[in-house]
């Protein structure tokens, strides 16, 4: 993996949030999907966290209806924003050392939306020493776009013969494996 992408290590990212603005408006789901490497890509493990809002951020009522999620649901059991970040970190720090890799690099579908809002977390959680690179991603919109044609998540995942369920859409978990399965395949059609 080291040899990949310039010793930096690809995690799958996707974030459900509660509107568009990074700095003002809360993340409600983080999801992360690891990549295996052994010669070809797939997809490795998910690991997802339902976030309590951040105290002050605004929650948009057309966000929730898109993510259909439930902030009251009894089985969310949310963790605050830090509390996710410290466990990803260390996933993801424990990953990149096994695969001898320097920085992790966000893969994700408009990559540049959950890299800025990350980085708003990471900000305002005061958190040190972040995995993920700061201002570079893999967007798999991009590679979508130069290597089938399409740009939409579902339509890229159609043309490549993967599985894409319209119900489960909009979870971080759901989308973030979906997102991995497309890098992995696009990635391994290049080799």
């Amino acid at each position: 993996m080291k040899t990949k992408f310039r010793k930096y290590l690809p995690v799958v990212v996707d974030l459900e949030t509660g509107g568009f603005t990074p700095i003002s408006d809360a993340i409600l789901e983080i999801a992360i999907t690891l990549i295996n490497y052994d010669g070809e890509f797939s997809v490795g493990e998910t690991h997802r966290f339902h976030i309590d809002p951040f105290p002050g951020l605004k929650i948009h009522q057309d966000a929730l209806e898109f993510t259909k999620i439930n902030l009251e649901h009894p089985l969310r059991n949310a963790v605050s924003e830090q509390e996710a970040l410290q466990s990803i970190f260390k996933i993801v720090n424990q990953t990149r050392h096994n695969y001898e890799c320097s920085r992790a690099i966000l893969v994700g579908h408009n990559a540049h939306f959950d890299l800025n809002f990350l980085n708003e977390c990471i900000k305002r959680n005061k958190l040190k020493n972040s995995p993920f690179h700061s201002f570079s991603v893999l967007d798999t919109v991009t590679l979508g776009g130069a290597m089938t044609g399409q740009t939409v998540l579902a339509k890229i995942a159609e043309s490549l013969e993967i599985n894409y369920d319209n119900d489960l859409a909009h979870s971080a978990a759901y989308d973030a494996e979906i997102t991995a399965k497309i890098f992995c395949e696009l990635m391994n059609s290049l080799n």
